[in-house]
């Protein structure tokens, strides 16, 4: 890199760190904090969602996939989000609004509670918190392999200075501080994206590339699913995505409940569902001629696009990619960590410290900051004591994907109104069974198995996950509530739509 390219890259780091100065100003309680205070545009709202939704993971393991098998990555990852997000449009994403404008809910998992009991929010939260600590750690070292491919900067050096920038405007600004950086961060993976594209195009000799490296690449590259990516994979992780992107990645679940009411939540996630249907076409198309600028990376696929940027790339431009790469992760681990932080404040420590209902706003604010900045450190640490060779691809496919749908099912299922006769039983059936499937094939994945492939390890815990839900919870053991269905029914509409009765 050169020294323009460090500027480039510095003045990032500054601009977030200003936004997140500039941010605590906005920060008056835990639910400016946590939700926004409900006043979020739609459009921010919206782009913030589709910007907390990836990282530079996409630059590492899906971009080795990308070289290595072609267009399929496109097809089961982010066609799978993009539709999945048009399709949560109608059914959550006005439902977690409502949860935040008429039961005053700050946190994602703070209405199991009531929808199901204590057990089975707490066994969800553990769970998931422990989930989501290990999946940031994956995003850390994946900007840190970017950077140490770019500019030689050691991984644990990457790790420490992306992570300490990410942890100031998190504790500082909360989800305003992560909106705002998400939309600047938009920007610039804009500019950046756009010129690697233009950089690529030129190489070909213009926009025809887009149809023309088929005919030179390997045949199978057109291929919408090939190698381990099958059709029972492509369909379970359909599945997972809709789930996870609609909220049971709880981080997505704020950018909802921010909005202004559930019609505003609509627009964000339909337009977050354009984002995703065309905006990584525009970062895959570079990744999927990369066989052809840079050949014979079969063995180190993950470094393909640190070479694709230092060969097409001029001064100035590399450190714009870079920035762009750090804007994916610290978009989504800023994201991620104040949402753990809610999920810790408001559903576990109380139900550990009895203290903290008592607590006043100024201390409650305090202690979600102190919460964040320990959630952010320690995923930190993980990633600084991981083996990095493999480490990103693992931890995304076989331990997120994997799990997300046992975790996720009961979360968002439980906010329909067909399932509103499903209770606690069969909520915490599904959660332990789906992980502990997902336990069991882990082992044999690791034993070498044969059968035990990645369509296995991500299908079979959600399939097992959603038939225990659904055959305990409505054939077994249904368990009907008063005030469980006035909990769902409440949330099928805003509260100016709701009739005002007439006076006699």
């Amino acid at each position: 890199m050169e020294t323009l390219d460090w500027v480039v890259v510095g003045g990032y780091f500054f601009v977030m760190v200003a936004i997140g100065y500039w941010s605590r100003g906005r920060i008056k309680n835990i639910a400016d904090f946590f939700t926004a205070g409900g006043k979020m545009p739609w459009w921010l709202s919206g782009i913030s969602h589709h910007m907390s939704g990836y990282s530079a993971v996409m630059f590492v393991a899906f971009a080795a996939e990308a070289y290595r098998l072609g267009l399929t990555v496109y097809i089961w990852w982010a066609l799978t989000i993009g539709v999945g997000v048009g399709i949560g449009a109608f059914l959550w994403a006005g439902t977690w609004n409502r949860l935040r404008s008429k039961h005053g809910v700050k946190s994602p998992l703070e209405y199991l509670a009531r929808r199901y009991n204590v057990p089975t929010q707490q066994i969800m939260a553990w769970a998931g918190a422990a989930l989501k600590v290990v999946d940031i750690a994956a995003k850390w070292v994946a900007v840190a392999l970017l950077l140490q491919g770019f500019a030689g900067v050691p991984v644990w050096l990457g790790i420490t200075l992306v992570g300490v920038v990410t942890m100031v405007y998190s504790v500082m600004g909360g989800l305003w501080a992560d909106a705002l950086t998400d939309f600047g961060q938009f920007i610039i993976q804009g500019l950046a994206g756009v010129a690697m594209f233009v950089a690529v195009a030129a190489h070909f000799g213009g926009l025809d590339f887009m149809w023309t490296i088929w005919d030179e690449l390997p045949e199978s590259h057109s291929d919408p699913l090939s190698g381990q990516y099958t059709l029972i994979f492509f369909m379970a992780l359909f599945l997972i995505k809709t789930l996870e992107y609609n909220g049971g990645m709880w981080n997505l679940a704020q950018r909802y409940m921010a909005a202004p009411s559930g019609a505003a939540a609509k627009r964000s996630a339909l337009l977050s569902s354009v984002l995703w249907l065309v905006w990584p076409l525009i970062l895959f198309f570079p990744m999927w001629a990369a066989p052809l600028i840079v050949p014979g990376m079969e063995a180190n696929a993950e470094q393909a696009y640190v070479e694709m940027g230092k060969a097409m790339l001029p001064a100035g431009m590399v450190g714009l990619v870079l920035a762009g790469f750090f804007s994916h992760t610290m978009a989504m681990v800023s994201s991620d960590a104040n949402v753990i932080s809610a999920v810790i404040t408001r559903d576990m420590l109380p139900k550990l410290w009895k203290g903290v209902t008592r607590l006043g706003e100024a201390a409650q604010l305090q202690l979600a900051r102190v919460t964040t900045f320990l959630f952010i450190g320690l995923s930190m640490t993980i990633a600084l004591t991981a083996d990095t060779k493999g480490f990103v691809l693992k931890v995304v496919i076989a331990l997120v994907a994997a799990t997300m749908g046992p975790i996720a099912i009961p979360l968002m299922l439980g906010m329909l109104p067909w399932f509103k006769k499903v209770g606690p039983t069969a909520a915490t059936s599904s959660v332990i069974g789906g992980l502990g499937t997902w336990a069991v094939l882990y082992v044999l994945q690791q034993n070498k198995v044969e059968f035990v492939t990645q369509a296995v390890i991500v299908s079979w815990p959600l399939l097992v996950s959603l038939v225990l839900y659904l055959v305990v919870g409505l054939l077994i053991k249904p368990e009907p509530s008063a005030e469980r269905e006035a909990l769902v029914e409440s949330l099928r509409t805003d509260p100016d739509e709701e009739k005002v009765p007439t006076r006699a």
